[in-house]
């Protein structure tokens, strides 16, 4: 079922996506290797997000569990002062590189690889791993969290009722995969 390895440009150096093509399916869960993507990780003072927000083009959240998108750029609160941003499409590096106020962007792209998990058994194959209360009314659409699954720290994000996104870092994907094929196998659909 391998298919070929998804590129991405990232500073003129083509890469290929860690698992590239791996899926798994049950009647009730979905596993996907999710494409690459730019990735950054972003820590400023609360003096900053304003100027940070508007060269990223999305409000950075503040609040714990909250996330915020705009077009192919997703922001992930993970700390007072800190932030996962993802893009599919532009070069969040860049549009940081721009803003005066103090920060600290590190592009992170070729560091995680993410994983999609949906369907009426992705919560379960969630929570075989990960002991964070994830059902709809405690963790809804949008929330985000750094947790663990297993025995490796993720960053869990909530894209809709029955789907959720997995950021792992590259050297943990193996497991994680393999965490997640036979946690959703379990679910018995």
């Amino acid at each position: 079922m391998a298919k070929a390895a998804a590129k991405v440009s990232s500073g003129g150096a083509a890469r290929k996506s860690a698992l590239a093509g791996r899926e798994f399916h049950t009647g009730a869960v979905r596993l996907a290797v999710l494409p690459p993507a730019e990735r950054i990780s972003l820590r400023a003072p609360a003096g900053s997000v304003a100027a940070l927000s508007k060269a990223l083009g999305l409000d950075l959240p503040t609040k714990p569990k909250a996330s915020a998108s705009n077009g192919g750029r997703t922001a992930l609160w993970l700390g007072p002062d800190e932030w996962l941003v993802i893009d599919q499409t532009g070069d969040p590096l860049a549009n940081c590189s721009e803003v005066k106020d103090l920060h600290s962007a590190v592009g992170v792209s070729h560091r995680n690889v993410a994983f999609s998990v949906s369907g009426a058994g992705a919560e379960a194959t969630l929570n075989a791993g990960c002991p964070q209360d994830l059902s709809l009314e405690a963790f809804p659409v949008g929330a985000c969290s750094r947790t663990i699954l297993g025995k490796v720290e993720i960053v869990l994000l909530r894209t809709g009722e029955d789907a959720f996104r997995v950021e792992c870092w590259r050297s943990f994907s193996d497991y994680v995969h393999d965490f997640l094929v036979e946690a959703a196998a379990d679910t018995g659909g």
